[in-house]
């Protein structure tokens, strides 16, 4: 009976845990180019029981006796589904339609990923800079920030669907400036280190960058100006796992009280 009191107990923090990971993502339904996130639990180590088990005439039984002892969180996968993009008047919002990630320079000079695309020309002593909400430029796809002086005319500025940027020029047409929005694949994104603000990291799990345009291999991805990449939390799915989750919590505690039930009845024992 102690045993089921612990195995409980862990099923108990992992759903626990599992209601945190459901806060979040409702928490983030609103987030800009937010990814869901899901759960994975394992099972924990079984105890044998018995090796070997007989039937009443002594011959050995195909199968041995073992009991589970609980479960526990595996990973927290994030789920790269495409979400639906909507419309803005933001000159300078882009949305990402594909695998792909938008490249940001961090203070430290890293380079970081992200799919919310909400950029702002800013002021950058004499020229400008396509930047991110927290002042971070965005790299193209040499790996260099996106800079104009100051004598250009930065409402003349298009954009193609591959992330091309055009100017306007004197014959009121776009012409291509040789620059080009950065954007970047993975192997593997779900091994992408998250370090907040809807930013990821490279990490040895989820392979090198990959940069669009330059690796024949990758499927571009279409970026559209003046759209925003919508969360892709749906509120009725996480609604449901929440009763789910909420239901697997409330057995638990019932297998733990069951369980002290029957130690109190064993103690009450008399000889």
């Amino acid at each position: 009976m102690m045993r089921s009191l612990w195995t409980a107990a862990s099923g108990m923090k992992a759903q626990q845990t599992a209601m945190d990971n459901l806060s979040n993502n409702l928490a983030n339904i609103n987030t800009t180019g937010y990814k869901k996130e899901r759960l994975e639990f394992q099972s924990l180590l079984y105890q044998t029981i018995q090796k070997k088990t007989t039937d009443n005439e002594g011959n050995p039984k195909p199968i041995g006796a073992q009991v589970g002892l609980g479960v526990k969180v595996a990973a927290i996968s994030t789920e790269f589904e495409q979400g639906e993009l909507t419309h803005t008047e933001g000159d300078f919002d882009f949305a990402i339609q594909g695998n792909g990630f938008f490249m940001i320079q961090m203070p430290d000079g890293s380079t970081a990923y992200t799919r919310n695309g909400h950029f702002t020309m800013a002021v950058n002593g004499t020229g400008y800079q396509l930047s991110t909400a927290e002042g971070y430029a965005v790299l193209d796809s040499e790996g260099n920030p996106i800079t104009f002086d100051g004598t250009t005319d930065v409402t003349k500025l298009s954009f193609d669907n591959y992330g091309r940027i055009m100017l306007r020029g004197a014959d009121n047409n776009p012409h291509l400036t040789g620059v080009t929005i950065g954007a970047a694949q993975f192997n593997n994104p779900a091994g992408l280190n998250k370090i907040g603000d809807s930013y990821f990291q490279a990490t040895a799990a989820s392979g090198d960058a990959r940069i669009e345009g330059q690796d024949t291999a990758l499927s571009r991805s279409v970026i559209k100006n003046k759209y925003l990449e919508a969360s892709s939390v749906q509120a009725v799915d996480e609604m449901v796992d929440m009763i789910v989750t909420q239901r697997a919590y409330e057995m638990n505690s019932k297998a733990i009280t069951a369980s002290d039930e029957m130690l109190q009845q064993a103690n009450n024992l008399r000889s």
